[in-house]
């Protein structure tokens, strides 16, 4: 596996997200919390995943799943965590001292079954 840790400019952050979103199309996510005051929180498992972005205006990055919006605010660093071409997970630091790591994973591409139309 060729995996490699990218970490995102600021000034990139909006366009990231809009092109992550695009290439995650149809991907289920998991959404970890980590901090020293909480632990390791699991707010979301494995749903779908709506889109990721970024609004510099009020300085929050959103990551929506089906069910939850999950509101990161005051990020100070995105790192992406990529296998080739395709980001596996993101990782997303705060002011505060909290990690927010978003992993992502494409549903299995079945085969229509035997004697359907295709």
């Amino acid at each position: 596996m060729n995996w490699s840790d990218h970490t995102i400019a600021r000034s990139q952050w909006q366009a990231f997200c809009d092109q992550l979103t695009r290439q995650l199309e149809g991907a289920q996510a998991e959404i970890e919390v980590a901090s020293l005051g909480l632990g390791d929180q699991i707010q979301a498992q494995w749903v779908s995943l709506v889109g990721v972005a970024y609004d510099p205006k009020d300085d929050i990055l959103e990551v929506a799943v089906e069910g939850l919006d999950h509101i990161i605010r005051a990020p100070t660093a995105l790192t992406a965590q990529r296998e080739g071409a395709m980001v596996e997970s993101l990782a997303v630091d705060t002011r505060t001292g909290e990690r927010h790591i978003v992993k992502f994973r494409r549903p299995l591409s079945l085969p229509p079954p035997e004697g359907s139309a295709a």
